[in-house]
Formats: structure tokens, C-alpha cells, sequence
């Protein structure tokens, strides 16, 4: 692989594997309402939000760290008080008791105003509004969770990106290579091993994250259950080790511990799901350092290729994605080659199509699980020459068209769903 290839490839994982902070959605809100307030530069006497309803969804239920508590309302809050732009998706990473009791007066003064955008341009769309002493200011994000496409005070514009520019309002960068599944595999098992031993990051965020929620109570605690208890259930096995790992560290960012993971296209559970079944796994068998490198940039550089058609927020549950990267890193670790990750992907898809995203929250470890253990299994039947063929459902002869097959149905035809999804959500 030429090396400008090879350079965009980095720089493309480099911007969409980065750490984070708290669930990527409120986060994202709290990122716009902190810059909109630099700019302010007073603490808004008013906040006005209009967003996009998979913003709306994968807010709703989900813990924000440092608080205690969930939601829209109080990362908002806390966005204006204490939040600073220049950490990015960690805006909230010097949250203290005390911001969090001030948090909580200015939501109960009533000065925060959160409205559904129905004609948002992207899944991804952040718009927000902070009045003071007569002045107001309004950011946007869209398309990417730190895509400012639109600063404006007094009605003057600062700083505006069109659609069309690069990054803008778009889901990835018009400069970005188009993967394919064979361009994947060439690089992450071809690339010099300095060049992308950076991933290892990934592994010490998130093993660090699951390994806080071992010794705590976050979420429903699904990965200490499985710990504590499923050896009985699960025994003393590799798939129980990878649900245990991925689900603790699901466990701990959905309850808001304040505890830093790394993420993938914009979203700390997928860059999880991506990382810690083959981290867990490699740590069972054994395997070198550079085996495990490859097999994580592998298993998140299949988790970007699969997203830039997919987007950002759609219908379709995340940990599908994600898991069907890990499927692929698995595969690695085991011995097999290109055609076997393709088995393995096609054996993803034909299980978990159609999971439904209905917001980030605590039992998204539920769902991590399921995919962690279909991604063992598929990685399994792929070592063994077994793949669900193109005679059943929706898997075509090619990988790429497999994997466009469960994009098109998760970015279009589940979009009916995404709104009843959120009707229900919302309605209860």
C-alpha cells in the first residue's frame, strides 16, 4: 500500500478514534453550549436548543459524569458553567460537586429550552442559542459530534462552514479515503507497526474503564454479574471474559462514571464494542503486542469503513457495527486470513441486521453483550469454513455489497422506526 494511502488511513482512524468523556450526544450539546458561552462570555441568562431527534433519543436516558444524574438538562447546564470548548468531547471533564449544585439551580430557575428540529439537514444537528445583557450568540454542530458549521454573535457571522466544504455538514470528510473491505484488511495487517501502535491507546482507555466498573456499581452491572456469577452460566471461557470487559466498561460511561473511554465515529460505545472483545481475547491466548495491534485497527478501521455509509446516528443499533469490527479482529487473533474475516462479517450480518437503537442508556450493555458473543460465535463458525451464503437473506456473494445491503436497511428503511423509536420514547 502506497504511503499517502497508508497517511490518510492514520489520519482518518486518528480523528475518529478519540477519547471521551460521558455519553458522545449530551456531550456534544454541552461542547456547542460551552463555545456558544466563550464567545458570550458570561454565563447565559437563557439557552435555547434545537436538535435533531437522534440527539433528542441517545440523551434521554443516559448518565452524565460527575452528576448523579441524567439527561439533557443538567450537561447543558454544566456545559455553560464549566464547560470549555478546547477539551472537546471531554468538555465536561472538570465537572465538580459543586458545578453540579449550581447545575441544578439553573435548571430549577427555568432558563434552559430544549425543542425537537424536525427539518435538521443531519441526524447529527446541534443548534444552540445563549442570550446575556442583551446580546445572544448561536453555535452549531452537525454531521460529526465536533463539526462547528456556524458561529454567529449579534447576528454577525464568525465563522461558517458550507455543506459542501470539507467536514461539513456531512457525516465524514470529502477528503477521506473510500474504504473497501480488502483496503481494510491490507492495512491493518501490512502497515508498519510504528505507524499504528497509536491504537493501543484504545485498549488502555477502555481496560481501565471496564476495570473501574469491576470494582464499583455503574449501570446495571452487568459486567461484575458476569464476573461474580456467570461462571456457572457461561464458565470460565473467552466469550465469558469479552462480555464481562466490554459490558463493565458499557457499564461505567452509561452510568456516568467520570472516567475518560475511547470512542469510534463519534460514539464511546462502539469504540468499546471495537476494542475490548479482541483486547480480551488476546489477553486469553496470549497474544504479541503487534498482533494485538493489528487485530484492534482491523477491528476499528472495519467499524469506520462500515459507518461512512451507515452515518453517524441512525435506526440501527451501534453495537452492530462495532461488533462486527471485532468479529473481524477475532478472526485475526485466531490464525485467519482475508477470506475468513469476510465469513465472519457476512455470519455478523446475517445475525444482528435490524437491532434497534432506542437511545444511549445503562442497558446498552445488554445489547454490547449480545454483540460481543455473536462476534465470538461468527469469528468461530468463520475458523471452522462456515458462512451464511448468498442464498439466505441478505447476504450477497461479496463482503462489500454485504455490508451495504445491512447500511442501506439501517440509514433508510429503518428510518420510520427511528421516528416511532423516539415517539414512544418520548410519550411515555
Amino acid at each position: 500500500m502506497e504511503k499517502s494511502l497508508r497517511q490518510q488511513i492514520i489520519d482518518l482512524i486518528k480523528r475518529e478514534v478519540v477519547p471521551a468523556v460521558g455519553c458522545t450526544e449530551p456531550v456534544a450539546v454541552a461542547l456547542c453550549v460551552a463555545k456558544a458561552t466563550e464567545i458570550l462570555g458570561v454565563i447565559p441568562e437563557k439557552i435555547e436548543l434545537f436538535l435533531s431527534g437522534n440527539i433528542i433519543k441517545n440523551a434521554m436516558g443516559v448518565g452524565i459524569p460527575g452528576t448523579g444524574m441524567i439527561g439533557l438538562p443538567i450537561a447543558v447546564a454544566l456545559g455553560a458553567i464549566v464547560g470549555k470548548s478546547e477539551y472537546n468531547l471531554e468538555v465536561l471533564r472538570d465537572v465538580t460537586p459543586d458545578a453540579v449544585e449550581k447545575g441544578k439551580k439553573y435548571i430549577d430557575q427555568e432558563r434552559i429550552f430544549i425543542s425537537l428540529e424536525p427539518n435538521a439537514p443531519s441526524n447529527l444537528h446541534i443548534d444552540v442559542k445563549v442570550y446575556a445583557n442583551g446580546h445572544f450568540v448561536r453555535a452549531i454542530i452537525s454531521g460529526s459530534h465536533t463539526n462547528f458549521i456556524l458561529l454567529e454573535k449579534d447576528g454577525a457571522i464568525l465563522f461558517e462552514k458550507t455543506s459542501d466544504s470539507e467536514g461539513g455538514a456531512v457525516d465524514m470528510a470529502t477528503s477521506d479515503p473510500e474504504l473497501n473491505m480488502r483496503m481494510v484488511y491490507d492495512f491493518a495487517t501490512t502497515a508498519p507497526k510504528d505507524e499504528i501502535s497509536f491504537i493501543l491507546e484504545a485498549k488502555n482507555l477502555n481496560l481501565a474503564a471496564a476495570r473501574f466498573a469491576l470494582n464499583g456499581k455503574y449501570g446495571h452491572c452487568l459486567g461484575s454479574t458476569v464476573l461474580h456469577f456467570g461462571e456457572k452460566f457461561f464458565g470460565n471461557t473467552p466469550v465469558a471474559h469479552a462480555i464481562t470487559l466490554t459490558s463493565a466498561a458499557c457499564d461505567a460511561r452509561m452510568g456516568g462514571a467520570m472516567v475518560p473511554v475511547m470512542s469510534n465515529s463519534g460514539s464511546g460505545n462502539q469504540g468499546i464494542t471495537a476494542t475490548m472483545p479482541v483486547v480480551s481475547y488476546a489477553m486469553d491466548i496470549e497474544a504479541s503486542e503487534e498482533c494485538t495491534i493489528r487485530a484492534l485497527v482491523l477491528s476499528h478501521l472495519t467499524s469506520i469503513y462500515i459507518k461512512q455509509s451507515l452515518g453517524r446516528l441512525s435506526a440501527l443499533c451501534g453495537c452492530v457495527v462495532a461488533s462486527t469490527g471485532a468479529a473481524s479482529g477475532l478472526v485475526y487473533l485466531m490464525g485467519g486470513g482475508y477470506e475468513q474475516v469476510c465469513d465472519a462479517v457476512k455470519n455478523m450480518v446475517a445475525n444482528l441486521t435490524g437491532m434497534i437503537c432506542d437511545g444511549a442508556k445503562p442497558s446498552c450493555s445488554m445489547k454490547i453483550s449480545s454483540g460481543v458473543s455473536t462476534a465470538m460465535m461468527s469469528a468461530m463458525l468463520a475458523m471452522q469454513g462456515f458462512a451464511v451464503t448468498s442464498a439466505e437473506g441478505i447476504i450477497s456473494d461479496d463482503v462489500d455489497e454485504t455490508i451495504h445491503n445491512l447500511t442501506s436497511i439501517g440509514r433508510d428503511s429503518m428510518q420510520a422506526t427511528d421516528k416511532l423509536v423516539l415517539k414512544i420514547m418520548t410519550c411515555k
